[in-house]
């Protein structure tokens, strides 16, 4: 993208398209990290300037069909009642904005736009200053036939922020951008909740909760561009959510904007019998049931220390036990604020890509008879150092007992100083033709390994094809009591056809988790790449369910069509 969190700029003569935000953050691979891709996956040329650079197209090359807000009779109507609720400079239909629009994260939405395929972009760009008036966009959206893709960071990656114009039975189709909705209506120290619009992105939310001493402790790693009303409509889960909680753990009360009217749900008290919890009917419902303009979420008081710690396990099975122990034996109370597991070949290829001292690190360990480790890192946070101390020494003796071995904490410190770059290196990968996508999943600790195995080969089998090696990773994210979550990431030589390439995989992959007993999506969301899954996870009465509720909600179907709702 062209921002990181600024406003957007109407006129960048012979930019292009930066997936992740401004290409100056991204940390680009070392001549050493080239060279062991290239051994790794066979290649020759990779990173030495031998191998073809595939840039992105120069944005004024990107292909747009005309916008159809302000063409003919229903768009000319339909555009000049946005323009009265918002304000005209506050409906754009410049290229820069629809092309901002055209999509999120996911491999998919990147690729096109990389190659100039703008056809995904939205008609237009409204961008609304209250709650009234969102209320008063869908009132008109509904009237004049205009299908509305709620708008935050942009940061879905499973196609949920897509907006397309290729929907016969609309006028047209806008983004509604919520960059407005950006302040903190408030915070009550007392009761430890605030109350947030959806367009404050996640860095700013931080910084207007620690002011009062407070965080949400919720970091996802798109947290730099991710905002509160994007963590809510998807379920987000954030880096240290085992110590804070999911964002769904979190919200206590949500306004929400329908075509039929507001709907006001939770606030009132910690916990309540009238009926089922509505509130989570509007938690993950990814704006096709409503437009959120007001969350209260519950908050933690802002740690003052923190403790890290870094062990190895003989095997991923091994690491993965003995979280469970962790899980059980010391209570979620107790459990460390971020946990995270990476296999024996993320660790491996982490290790390696991380410079001498990371090769040193890895052989210091397989000198010592772990020939593949599995690389944990625990980070604790808290206000009370000596308490952390006690948490920290109480896992030390679980894991010691279950087989793993200490590691200089500075692992795990370097883990958590470059654990928001990742997204960035996506662009030079893909600049040097690689495909490099992710997934995750969840399951019970019983079925983990089984997942894992079955995911992994159903990755890797769909990628190595026509003589094509891949790299394959995984790690545990996140920990509960009865489970863990498994997140993956992958890349390989792209092909003739990078998009069939990743709906082949997709598929695989998708199917290999239903048939192990996993979650189709942890915390990413259902978008359009889920949906046709979410049957298998929630039957065809609960797709039924769902079905009602939106048609109740949304009866002219305008909202964010063709996501989550099979």
């Amino acid at each position: 993208m062209l921002h990181v969190s600024g406003s957007l700029t109407e006129v960048i003569p012979r930019s292009v398209w930066h997936g992740w935000g401004d290409p100056t953050h991204a940390h680009p691979l070392s001549d050493a990290a080239w060279r062991f891709l290239r051994t790794e996956l066979a290649l020759r040329g990779v990173g030495t300037g031998q191998r073809q650079i595939s840039r992105p197209v120069a944005l004024e090359d990107v292909a747009l069909a005309p916008s159809r807000l302000g063409k003919g009779r229903d768009g000319v109507a339909a555009r000049a009642a946005l323009a009265d609720v918002v304000g005209p400079d506050h409906v754009h239909l410049q290229r820069i904005w629809r092309i901002e629009h055209a999509g999120g994260k996911s491999y998919p939405d990147l690729y096109r736009l990389r190659t100039g395929d703008g056809s995904n972009a939205p008609d237009g760009v409204v961008v609304p200053g209250s709650p009234v008036e969102v209320a008063a966009v869908l009132t008109v959206c509904a009237e004049h036939r205009v299908a509305v893709v709620p708008f935050g960071g942009g940061t879905s990656v499973v196609g949920g922020v897509r907006a397309g114009t290729d929907h016969e039975r609309f006028t047209a189709v806008i983004a509604l951008d919520l960059r407005r909705l950006d302040d903190v209506v408030a915070v009550d120290t007392i009761s430890r909740t605030a109350t947030l619009r959806p367009g404050l992105r996640g860095p700013e939310a931080e910084q207007a909760l620690q002011a009062h001493g407070l965080t949400l402790g919720h970091y996802p790693q798109s947290h730099q561009e991710a905002t509160i009303g994007g963590y809510v409509a998807t379920r987000s889960a954030g880096q240290a959510s085992t110590g804070y909680g999911r964002i769904d753990d979190n919200v206590v009360g949500v306004r929400l904007a329908t075509p039929r009217g507001e709907l006001v749900l939770g606030g009132r008290s910690p916990a309540s019998a009238a009926g089922p919890r509505l509130l989570d009917v509007v938690v993950g419902s990814e704006g096709t049931l409503g437009v959120i303009t007001e969350v209260t979420l519950r908050v933690a008081p802002l740690p003052t220390a923190k403790q890290h710690a870094a062990w190895v396990f003989p095997s991923f099975v091994a690491g993965a036990q003995a979280l469970n122990r962790l899980a059980h034996e010391l209570g979620r109370a107790a459990l460390p604020t971020i946990c995270r597991l990476s296999d024996e070949d993320e660790t491996r290829v982490n290790l390696t890509l991380a410079g001498s001292s990371g090769r040193r690190l890895l052989r210091y360990v397989r000198a010592r008879g772990l020939d593949r480790p599995a690389l944990l890192v625990l980070v604790w946070e808290g206000t009370d150092d000596r308490e952390l101390g006690h948490r920290r020494g109480a896992a030390r003796q679980l894991l010691k007992q279950a087989g793993g071995r200490p590691l200089p904490k500075q692992v795990a410190r370097a883990w958590e100083l470059g654990r928001f770059s990742g997204p960035y290196l996506r662009d030079e990968l893909m600049d040097h033709r690689f495909f490099v996508e992710t997934l995750e999943t969840a399951t019970t600790w019983a079925n983990l390994s089984r997942l894992h195995a079955a995911v992994g080969a159903a990755i890797r089998g769909a990628l190595e094809v026509d003589g094509r090696r891949a790299v394959v990773l995984c790690h545990v994210s996140h920990v509960y009591p009865d489970g863990a979550s498994l997140y993956f990431t992958f890349l390989t030589p792209e092909s003739q056809d990078p998009l069939a390439q990743w709906a082949q995989v997709k598929a695989a992959a998708s199917l290999a988790i239903i048939d192990a007993g996993g979650t189709i999506t942890h915390h990413h969301a259902v978008g359009t790449d889920h949906r046709a899954h979410l049957p298998a996870e929630i039957g065809e009465v609960g797709v039924g369910l769902l079905r009602a509720i939106k048609a109740e909600l949304d009866p002219s179907g305008i909202l964010n069509p063709g996501k989550l709702i099979p």
